[in-house]
Parts: structure tokens; sequence; C-alpha cells
């Protein structure tokens, strides 16, 4: 075999072991990303169904109740349009709250209820993570153009001309 053809094989070897470490980092990231979808999503059917990805908003005030285990908790998401019951078993974050922002991660387990994996709660006073924001906030436009429209038709009654 010649110098050339030894050097071409290489080059085409090389290039062949790189595809497929290519292929594999690849395949590794997109089966461990978490997509993150609002209630008012989920409820709209846009959720994954049987894949993992994350859920947020605000923990809805009053909603969380703690099983006598002592680790089971269930708790509601709301995006203040829409709310979604989370079931979740583990120690939570010292941080998490009702009134206060939170996303977990994990899948549905029937209609409305999810089964959460992971629960992430803000970090300071100011903080709300930038998905749950922007749910809360698309939730709270959509109900300012609702009550916009509703407010917009007012019923008039028009009187004929010369009738009073």
């Amino acid at each position: 075999m010649k110098s050339r053809h030894k050097k071409l094989a290489l080059i085409g070897g090389a290039l062949a072991v790189i595809g497929i470490i290519a292929t594999l980092v690849l395949n590794a990231l997109n089966s461990n990303i978490a997509l993150f979808i609002s209630p008012t999503d989920v409820i709209a059917g846009k959720a994954p169904q049987g894949k993992l990805f994350r859920i947020g908003g605000l923990v809805k005030e009053g909603s969380v109740a703690r099983e006598a285990d002592g680790v089971t908790v269930r708790f509601v998401v709301t995006d203040t349009d829409n709310e979604i019951t989370v079931n979740y078993k583990g120690i939570l974050p010292d941080l998490f709250k009702e009134g206060k922002g939170v996303v977990a991660q994990g899948k549905m387990t029937d209609a409305r209820i999810f089964g959460a994996t992971e629960v992430l709660a803000k970090h300071d006073e100011n903080y709300m993570p930038p998905e749950a924001a922007k749910a809360v906030g698309d939730a709270h436009a959509r109900a300012a153009e609702k009550k916009a429209a509703d407010g917009a038709a007012p019923a008039t009654i028009s009187k004929p001309a010369g009738s009073y």
C-alpha cells in the first residue's frame, strides 16, 4: 500500500471515530434535556407523554399537604390561569414556600397530576425562575386581554331619532 493510501485510510478512520463520538454525545445530551412547560400548556396537551419535562409557576396558597411519612408532599403549581397538582417524594428545598416561585421536574402521571422527581425553589426574595416568571406573565396578559374583551363590548341601546 502506498503512503498516500495509508494517509487517506488514516484520515477516513479518524473522521469515522469523530462522527461516532459526536453522535453519542448528541444522543446523551438529547436524552437529558428537560423542556419547560407551563400549567396552561400542560392542560392544552402540549406536554410530552412519558418524557421528563419541567413545570413551573407559583405554589398555590393553602395547597401544600404533607403525608404522614414526612417526605411525601402534594402541592399545586399555578400560572394564575391554570393549575396542576404535583406529587413529590423527597426533601423540599429550604426556600420552598406557598405563594413563591417553583420549578418541578418529572412526568405526568394522570390528567392533572405531575409526578416530580426534583423540586427547585427560588434563591432570594426577588428571584423567580425565568420560565416560571414568563408563564405567570403570560397568564396575566391573557387575563388582561380577556377582561378588556369583556369590557370592550358594552351593551348600548340606541333610540330612534325623535323618540324622546
